[in-house]
């Protein structure tokens, strides 16, 4: 079986280590990376692969930064003639990136079948690019590897055929279950005992001057009472120079490997946040997480987790960072199936999809 795997950011590389991990433990199996360069940063993207296992890209098509759709067309036009190429059997996209969409839309031209891995994630909001990716993939998507029973109901919902389906669990959470105990060893230096982790990059969050200032206004008034330690996206720290912000005492970092913010992450009191895959961490780490969000796509987490959304009312986080001060966060548990071996239930379908072809021919 030659299956090929897709991966555009960095949120990707924690998705397809345990699948590869899980892939290579079969036999007949062939593997090739393909890296678009969709988001490429020499050192963090070194450093990722190398903490998670993941070999060196096979390909990279270091397409780099562009509006969406200039991205995803070019992602298009070089991934092609690599499909052409290589003939994989099956070829594997991961979460919602623009990767993710380019690839099934040249699978489906050139009749290659495609595994989304994250499927049936929705945020029923429309104005987020991730939306309009993740409907269009799971709409020419052949196999559909779920992370929980939502995924499965949303997908039903569009009309997906229900053999196409398979809840798995969190891949994301393969990787951290692996990892946690290193990361619990990583320390940063300077860093008090007790801090609201932060990280914002999205763009309803930080391309608008007002609600940025906004946000940036309440992560000061957090800091009155609990220090915030701010690894700041690259997007976010430029957004705060043009607009003329002020970060004041906020620990601002740089952008951190895997393991050194998963350590981050387990030792906060409360993460404040506008990103998916911390959403889902955090509430496995059984940490406080206020998403700074109006919706999220991972609705499970707000339901079984530790997630509350707080959209951008500074009254509301004051209110919730209250209760976490005061010992009455919310608390979760973990849901089905994110026990970290995800990886391996993937791999059994894939090779398992692979006996059925091989037996009607």
């Amino acid at each position: 079986m030659n299956l090929l795997h897709i991966v555009g950011a960095r949120p990707n590389f924690m998705k397809v280590a345990p699948v590869l991990t899980a892939l290579k433990q079969r036999p007949h199996v062939e593997q090739t990376l393909v890296h678009t360069g969709q988001h490429y940063d020499v050192s963090m993207s070194d450093v990722f692969f190398q903490q998670l296992g993941i070999p060196s890209p096979d390909v990279n098509l270091a397409v780099g930064s562009g509006s969406h759709a200039k991205q995803t067309a070019e992602i298009m036009i070089r991934l092609e003639p690599v499909l052409q190429e290589r003939q994989p059997d099956m070829v594997l996209v991961y979460g919602d990136v623009n990767s993710t969409v380019a690839t099934v839309l040249v699978c489906a031209k050139l009749g290659i079948k495609v595994g989304h891995v994250e499927a049936g994630l929705r945020s029923f909001d429309r104005t987020m690019p991730e939306e309009i990716n993740r409907l269009v993939t799971d709409q020419l998507a052949d196999l559909l590897f779920t992370p929980s029973e939502d995924g499965d109901k949303n997908l039903r919902r569009e009309g997906i055929a229900t053999e196409k389906i398979f809840r798995v669990g969190n891949v994301m959470i393969d990787s951290l279950v692996r990892l946690l105990p290193m990361a619990r060893q990583a320390r940063i230096d300077g860093l008090p005992q007790r801090y609201a982790l932060v990280t914002l990059h999205r763009p309803a969050n930080v391309d608008d001057g007002p609600t940025l200032k906004g946000i940036l206004e309440s992560l000061l008034e957090v800091n009155r009472d609990l220090a915030v330690v701010f690894p700041a996206h690259p997007r976010t720290r430029k957004r705060i120079a043009d607009f003329g912000l002020k970060a004041g005492q906020l620990r601002v970092l740089d952008p951190l490997p895997y393991v050194d913010f998963l350590g981050l992450q387990s030792r906060a009191t409360v993460v404040i946040t506008d990103s998916g895959g911390i959403q889902e961490e955090t509430t496995y780490l059984g940490v406080p997480c206020l998403t700074v969000r109006e919706n999220t796509e991972r609705p499970i987490t707000v339901s079984m987790g530790t997630n509350v959304l707080v959209g951008r009312d500074p009254q509301k986080l004051r209110t919730e960072l209250s209760r976490v001060l005061a010992g009455k966060a919310k608390k979760g548990s973990v849901p089905p199936l994110w026990d970290g071996h995800t990886g391996d239930r993937i791999a059994d379908v894939l090779v398992g999809q692979r006996s059925r072809v091989q037996g009607t021919n």
